[in-house]
């Protein structure tokens, strides 16, 4: 169907060209084709057709009335093809329509959300349509434009823009260790309420490593949940010792309400914030605008690291 389209609109490209330019020699060295190669598009156009468009002798060529109408008709609608090229060409270079993206929620709500009407105001052109959840979508299938993941990619196909690496580790608020204690040990842990997630997440125990140290510690607590959110509302409220990334408690951090446990210890596992676009060379311009807008909040550092060192997480520059 393609080659048969295609096809079709070189034949029509031949035809204009010969009415446009007087002949079949000079209709080709406008379309940089051998004169044989147009002779055959035009005989093979009116063989369609079934209809003579042109009345050719050996000194010149002219429309037959049939050809006349014709060439009316297919003018007005190359014409429209022009203007749909460039007005493709105009979207394709300039920020604008809409823009379908996956952000895993929590995450969404924290660094993204709170920084949207600084790129809403930048990009005012751009309608932005927010999907939120921790499923991992698939881009090309759900028509999304980009997706924000977190963790270890499994297609290897998609383009990806590193964003900032994950660590995850320990802490506590400060009333829970003021009335516990504070562990020096992975191994006091044992002696501690831990807020835990489901065993298959942490395999039963919580992997930690200390340099080239590594240490997988049973543990045990009254809160087991697969949320996270709620893990952490109940260690704000003092109720045990928590498992989490530094993007999910930076701010808890920085503002004293929690602390971190074990600081020389985390857990040995690798975790990187990523953007992530459909396979393919071509990226539109609404695209590379929201990921280079994302790039650069995260640069020099992530928000929730400049947070924690005491400066504005404020929005992309």
């Amino acid at each position: 169907m393609q080659d048969r389209s295609r096809s079709r609109f070189e034949q029509i490209d031949a035809f204009v060209a010969v009415v446009e330019h007087g002949g079949i020699s000079a209709a080709a060295r406008a379309l940089d084709r051998d004169p044989s190669v147009i002779s055959r598009r035009l005989d093979a156009l009116e063989a369609r057709l079934g209809v003579r468009l042109l009345s050719r002798t050996t000194r010149r060529i002219t429309l037959t009335e049939a050809g006349a109408a014709y060439l009316t008709r297919v003018r007005t609608v190359l014409a429209e093809l022009s203007a749909a090229d460039a007005e493709a060409a105009e979207v394709a270079a300039s920020p604008r329509g809409r823009l379908r993206l996956s952000l895993p929620a929590t995450y969404a709500r924290r660094w993204i959300a709170p920084r949207l009407p600084d790129f809403v105001a930048a990009y005012p052109a751009i309608e932005l349509e927010l999907l939120h959840g921790d499923r991992f979508v698939d881009l090309v299938a759900e028509g999304f434009d980009a997706a924000v993941r977190i963790g270890a990619l499994s297609d290897s196909s998609l383009l990806v823009r590193h964003l900032a690496a994950v660590e995850t580790m320990l802490c506590a608020a400060p009333a829970y260790l003021a009335r516990r204690g504070t562990p020096s040990r992975p191994e006091e842990l044992a002696a501690h309420e831990c807020l835990r997630f489901p065993k298959e997440r942490f395999h039963g125990g919580w992997e930690l490593r200390h340099g080239d140290r590594r240490v997988t510690q049973r543990v045990s607590g009254a809160i087991v949940s697969d949320e996270g959110e709620g893990l952490l509302a109940a260690c704000l409220a003092g109720a045990g010792i928590l498992p989490a990334s530094d993007w999910e408690i930076g701010r808890e951090l920085a503002e004293g309400r929690l602390v971190r446990v074990l600081p020389g210890w985390r857990f040995d596992v690798d975790g990187a914030v990523q953007v992530v676009l459909p396979p393919g060379r071509l990226v539109p311009a609404k695209t590379r605008a929201f990921v280079d807008w994302l790039v650069a909040d995260f640069t020099p550092k992530a928000p929730w690291l400049r947070q924690a060192a005491g400066r504005p997480a404020g929005g992309a520059r």
